[in-house]
C-alpha cells in the first residue's frame, strides 16, 4: 500500500519535471518496463518472503504511479466537457478498467488452478509493456520552454490549492467517508476457510464483481450524471449499508435454512453490493476531477486519490483491531456477524459532514 500512498509525489515529479519536453508518456514508458521486470522477477527470482515483498512493492509503484498519470490525462480532458456531459470520461475510464477486470477474473481463478503461480506471473509480466506501448496513442502536448525551464513551476498553484476550504473540506469528506471499519480481511477467511472456496470460484466471483461494476459505471452514466453529488452520496451510503447488513445472512448460514447455496448467495450479494459500490464511487471521481486547478491535475488528483488510499488503510487497520478485540481468527468465526454489523452501520457516521460537499 505504500506507493499508493505516496501517489502525490508522483504527480508532482511528473507536473514539473517533463523528460524531452512531455509530461506523461516517457514515464508511462518507463514505468511498463519497471513492472514487467517486476512480475517477472516474481516468477524466476522470488526464494523468500523479502524479496516477494521487494518485487510486489516494485509492481505496485509501477502500477500506482501510472494510476497517477492516467489519472491527470483524464482531468485535463474531462475539462473540456460541458456541464451535460460532465463525469462521462470517468464513466468510459472505469468502464474500461471493468472490462479488464472481467478478462482478468475470468483468466485468473483457471490459469491459477491449472498452471501454477509462476506462469502467472510470466503472463502478467508482459501487461505493463502493453500499457507503456499504448502510452504512445496518447495525446500528451510538449510544454513551453519557458515552464520547461522552471523548476518545480507547480509548486504555488498547488499550495494555492491547499489552502482553499472548497477543496479542503471534501477532501476531508472523502476521507472519513472512506475510513470507516472493514471486516473485509476476516470476510475473506470466512470464504476460504469455513466456506471452502477455491481459487477457481473466487476467480467466477471477481468475474461477476467486475461485470457488476461495468454495469454500475453504465448506470451512473446514464441516470446519474446530472443528479446532485450530496443526494447521490447520501442515498448511496444509506442503500450500501443496508445491502452490506445481507452479508449477515451468509456468516450466520441463514441462507441454508432458506434453501440458498452458500456459493449462489455469494455471487448474488458480490453482484448487488458491486453494482451499488461502484455507483456511490463515480462521484467521488467527478468531484475530485471538478475540484483540480489547471496546471497541477497529476499532483492534486493524486493527492486526492492518495487520501482515500489512506482512508482505505485506515479502515483496513480499524477492521483489523475490531478483528482481534472480537476474538475472531482463521478459523474462529463465532463473532464474524457483530464485526459485519459494527462495519456496516459505521459507514452512516459521515453523512453528517455531506455539507462540505459542494452543491452541484
Amino acid at each position: 500500500m505504500v506507493p499508493w500512498t505516496i501517489k502525490p509525489l508522483y504527480g508532482f515529479i511528473s507536473d514539473s519535471v517533463p523528460i524531452g519536453g512531455y509530461r506523461r508518456r516517457p514515464y508511462l514508458v518507463f514505468l511498463g518496463m519497471v513492472g514487467a521486470l517486476a512480475w517477472l522477477g516474481m516468477a524466476t527470482i522470488v526464494d523468500s518472503a523479502t524479496t516477494a515483498v521487494l518485487f510486489i512493492g516494485l509492481a505496485s509503484f509501477s502500477t500506482s504511479f501510472s494510476d497517477a498519470l492516467i489519472d491527470a490525462l483524464i482531468v485535463q480532458r474531462a475539462r473540456l466537457e460541458n456541464s451535460g456531459d460532465a463525469g462521462s470520461l470517468q464513466s468510459f475510464g472505469w468502464g474500461a478498467v471493468s472490462v479488464g477486470g472481467v478478462t482478468a477474473a475470468f483468466l485468473s481463478g483457471y490459469l491459477l488452478e491449472h498452471f501454477g503461480t509462476k506462469v502467472v506471473f510470466m503472463i502478467t509480466a508482459l501487461l505493463p509493456l502493453v500499457a507503456g506501448l499504448a502510452s504512445f496513442a496518447i495525446a500528451d502536448d510538449r510544454v513551453s520552454g519557458e515552464i520547461k525551464g522552471q523548476l518545480f513551476p507547480q509548486w504555488q498553484p498547488l499550495k494555492q490549492a491547499l489552502r482553499n476550504p472548497q477543496i479542503l473540506l471534501p477532501t476531508l469528506f472523502l476521507f472519513l467517508w472512506q475510513a470507516t471499519p472493514s471486516a473485509d480481511t476476516a470476510f475473506f477467511f470466512f470464504t476460504t476457510n469455513d466456506l471452502h472456496f477455491n481459487p477457481q470460484f473466487l476467480g467466477t466471483v471477481r468475474l461477476v464483481t467486475n461485470v457488476a461494476g461495468l454495469f454500475g459505471v453504465w448506470v451512473f452514466h446514464r441516470f446519474l450524471r446530472q443528479v446532485p453529488i450530496r443526494k447521490i452520496f447520501a442515498w448511496s451510503t444509506v442503500i450500501c449499508t443496508l445491502l452490506g447488513l445481507t452479508s449477515l445472512i451468509l456468516v450466520t448460514h441463514f441462507n441454508r435454512q432458506l434453501g440458498i447455496d452458500d456459493r449462489w448467495f455469494s455471487l448474488g450479494d458480490s453482484l448487488i453490493l458491486t453494482v451499488a459500490g461502484r455507483i456511490a464511487f463515480m462521484p467521488t471521481l467527478v468531484l475530485a476531477a471538478r475540484l483540480c486547478p489547471e496546471g497541477v491535475e497529476a499532483t492534486l488528483f493524486a493527492l486526492l486519490m492518495s487520501v482515500f488510499n489512506l482512508a482505505g488503510l485506515c479502515s483496513q487497520q480499524l477492521g483489523a483491531g475490531l478483528t482481534y478485540l472480537l476474538g475472531v481468527t482463521e478459523s474462529d468465526f463465532h463473532n464474524l456477524w457483530l464485526l459485519v454489523l459494527i462495519a456496516n452501520l459505521t459507514n452512516l457516521l459521515p453523512l453528517p459532514f455531506l455539507r462540505w460537499l459542494p452543491d452541484k
